[in-house]
């Protein structure tokens, strides 16, 4: 197999397109059936709805409270739409958060799983982020351990990451096997 990594001269919003292009092109090629897209107001999750065919699209959102108790990031009016076109809408507690992540700010401490996220974070932000929605999707059991799929991520807004992932869930996490990157930003 030949592939090549596409890599972005830095990271954010305006790689987006490219990804979007580039993940449609290998879910084709390596007959991927499911994509997942991290999108926090929905925005990025929607435009991927829109550009992707053929697939099953799960967007996965922020859990709610994690900027502020009780608040959901993902604005109504994109969820809605993503849910219309028949895309999924994923909302579930982080893989590298959560409880750990109350400890740090409670206590100033680091949990493990932030630990994890911050080695995978050696890679970019946006690494991170495919590795942790790809553990979400399946805890959640959206998707199965067997069969690969095309995790998109970013690094604030918009999407410059992506990956082939072969899912594990987090009580298994070092089953997950990132098997090749699509692209991702060079410098971050």
């Amino acid at each position: 197999m030949e592939y090549q990594t596409r890599y972005f001269d830095k990271s954010g919003k305006e790689n987006t397109e490219t990804v979007l292009d580039l993940v449609q092109d290998w879910a084709d090629r390596l007959d991927i059936k499911t994509i997942l897209v991290a999108s926090t107001s929905g925005e990025t999750g929607l435009l991927a709805i829109n550009k992707i065919h053929h697939h099953q699209m799960i967007v996965v959102s922020h859990s709610t409270g994690f900027r502020e108790a009780g608040m959901q990031e993902m604005e109504p009016q994109y969820r809605k739409a993503i849910e219309k076109s028949d895309g999924k809408v994923l909302t579930c507690q982080h893989a590298f958060g959560g409880v750990g992540r109350a400890l740090r700010l409670q206590h100033s401490t680091h949990s493990l799983e932030e630990h994890i996220a911050n080695s995978l974070r050696i890679f970019g932000q946006g690494m991170k982020v495919v590795a942790e929605i790809t553990l979400m999707a399946a805890d959640a059991g959206w998707i199965n351990t067997t069969d690969d799929i095309i995790a998109v991520g970013g690094s604030n807004h918009g999407a410059d990451t992506a990956a082939v992932i072969c899912p594990a869930n987090a009580t298994r996490f070092f089953d997950l096997k990132i098997r090749g990157i699509l692209c991702k930003p060079w410098d971050f």
